[in-house]
């Protein structure tokens, strides 16, 4: 609840939040065996680059490719990986095996933000978001009945809880058009 609380500030607050992007560019070429596999696949269509491209690219540069759709076309075959905190695309040119690879990292910041959001994080993380939600409101309404039950002891319940109902609803009314 606390880090939800601390990326609620921080993604408040992003425009005053200097980044320094971290951006790796790798460019390879792809055996010629693998480019003959890609140029009889044809184009103009969206499917996964085939395992053994992706087997090579990690056996040989480490680098871990989704089996996630690809653009393909004519020219090239494109793929797009955006991930928490940052993106990535690879790009195959069909004619020449030239493969450019590139990530950026938007640091902790861009990534806490990220998690807090759910973008690019997968269906797990959507999962314990909504769990977490639920827990969230769970406790809210515990809380609501606790606070009914000592509420005679303590004569400003209420009226702290009404307002704290309705100063974010005048917030809303007047600076929010």
């Amino acid at each position: 609840m606390l880090l939800f609380a601390v990326t609620g500030i921080t993604l408040n607050h992003a425009e005053q939040i200097e980044a320094d992007p971290e951006v790796i560019t790798l460019t390879l070429v792809l055996p010629e065996p693998l480019l003959a596999m890609l140029q009889e696949q044809g184009s103009k269509h969206e499917a996964p680059l085939p395992n053994a491209v992706r087997e090579w690219l990690w056996r040989e540069h480490k680098l871990g490719i989704p089996a996630h759709a690809a653009q393909w076309s004519a020219e090239e075959i494109y793929l797009t990986l955006p991930r928490p905190g940052g993106d990535g695309w690879l790009s195959v040119d069909t004619a020449t095996g030239d493969i450019t690879y590139e990530v950026t990292d938007q640091g902790w910041i861009s990534y806490m933000n990220d998690l807090h959001k759910g973008r690019h994080t997968g269906p797990m993380w959507s999962w314990f978001i909504d769990v977490f939600a639920v827990l969230c409101v769970i406790f809210c309404l515990t809380g609501l009945l606790l606070l009914r039950r000592h509420a005679r002891a303590r004569s400003m319940t209420w009226p702290m809880v009404g307002l704290g109902l309705l100063l974010p609803l005048f917030l809303i009314i007047l600076f929010m058009q």
